[in-house]
This record gives structure tokens, sequence and C-alpha cells, in this order.
């Protein structure tokens, strides 16, 4: 019979289906890279999802970032995405939380029954603190690195946070990690690809290309992961 996830369960089957649409997943920050992780979450049959992110869209979004459109400018990032979900898939419950994720509001953005995170956060101490929230609770999490300044989305590698190399954010998040005591168990989305054209200081220049296919890896990897395919 026919249904919206007919052409995934082809590929997944019936039962890991059912595992996917019983699935609680946790998306914070919902730009170039988590935007795309959350719409392929909900392409897949993702059957909650929470969705936090502080900013509105914005002119210079449109460039890479699936929730911006001369239509979304100036709305939150995060209520354009729960409207997108449910377009897509009505059935899926979405909670939107337009908030800056930190360890202070850790508690009151993300519920204990979570079977991934994923972290697209830009700010390496957030992204950190996010990180170690999840490895003291047991919840598992992938994580983003840098998708800036690169133009080769076939140089993008799921590894873990000890196997990185190349990427600056990588590092710094890496070298916070271990501060706290965590230096290995953290799966991470990296590029081995040398930044380019961008001046040190500067704002940090993005393609359509490499924060989306950084966001369909992270959403694969989670999909693969709650199957049991990996």
């Amino acid at each position: 019979m026919e249904h919206r996830f007919v052409r995934t369960e082809l590929v997944l089957g019936a039962e890991n289906l059912r595992k996917l649409q019983q699935a609680a997943v946790a998306v914070i920050g919902l730009g170039g890279v988590g935007g795309y992780t959350a719409e392929a979450l909900a392409r897949s049959g993702v059957g909650k999802l929470i969705l936090i992110d502080h900013d509105t869209v914005t002119i210079s979004n449109l460039n890479r970032q699936i929730v911006a459109l001369e239509s979304t400018l100036g709305r939150p990032k995060a209520e354009v995405m729960a409207e997108r979900i449910a377009q897509i898939n009505p059935e899926c419950q979405v909670t939107a939380h337009q908030a800056y994720y930190c360890r202070e509001s850790h508690a009151a953005l993300l519920p204990e029954a979570l079977d991934y995170v994923a972290d697209a956060i830009d700010s390496v101490r957030a992204k950190v603190d996010l990180i170690e929230a999840c490895v003291q609770n047991g919840i598992p999490i992938v994580s983003s690195m840098g998708a800036g300044n690169k133009l080769d989305p076939s140089r993008l590698r799921i590894a873990d946070i000890s196997q990185t190399h190349t990427c600056a954010l990588a590092r710094a998040v890496r070298g916070a990690l271990r501060k706290r005591g965590i230096a290995t168990g953290v799966t991470v989305v990296f590029s081995d690809e040398r930044a380019v054209g961008r001046k040190e200081g500067s704002t940090p220049g993005s393609t359509a290309f490499v924060p989306g296919a950084s966001g369909l890896l992270m959403a694969s990897w989670i999909v693969r992961q709650i199957c049991g395919e990996v």
C-alpha cells in the first residue's frame, strides 16, 4: 500500500521504519548543517523531533540554509523548520524552541528520553557543553565540525573526535573536551579539506553544498544507528 515512507521502507524494511517512527531525536542548530539534518530525519520517518535554534533567518542565509527563503526572512529558524516538517510528515511530533543552548538551559530544552542528538552548534563552548552533557547522560550524539570555507563535500568524513585533523573547529573542540576528561567516544562529521578563501579573523565563507552534505551525513548516521544498520 502506498504511504509517504514506502520508498524508505523498501530500503530499510518495515521493522526499521517502525524503529524510526518510535524514535526521538533532538537537532540543535538549524542553519546550513542542522536544517538539512532535521529535514532528512523528518523525511526518513523519525517520529519525534526537538528543534532548537535561537536565531532568525537573514538574507545572508539564502545561499545555503534550507529554512531560508524570501518569504521566511526575519522569522525564527526553529518555527520555519517546524512548519516545513508539518508539510512533510504531519504525524511527526515536533517541539520547536527559539532558544540558545547552553549548560544552564539543557534541562529545560532536552528531555532525558532521547534516542539521538544532532549537534550543529557554531559556538565552541555551547558545543562542548552539549557533548559533555550527552556523554554524562549516556545519550548518543553526532557532532558537526567546521563546514565553512570548504568547497568539496567529498572530503567530509565520519570519525571519532580523536581521529580528526585539518579542521580548526575540530581542533578547538577536541582540546576543550580533553580538558573535561573526554578524549574519545564522540562521533563527528568533519572535513579534511583545508580552508579556502578566508582571511584570519574574518567571517567564514560558505557554499550551498558542503554544509548541506554535512547535515545529510549526520542524518544518515543517526538513521543507521537507530536501525542498527552500522
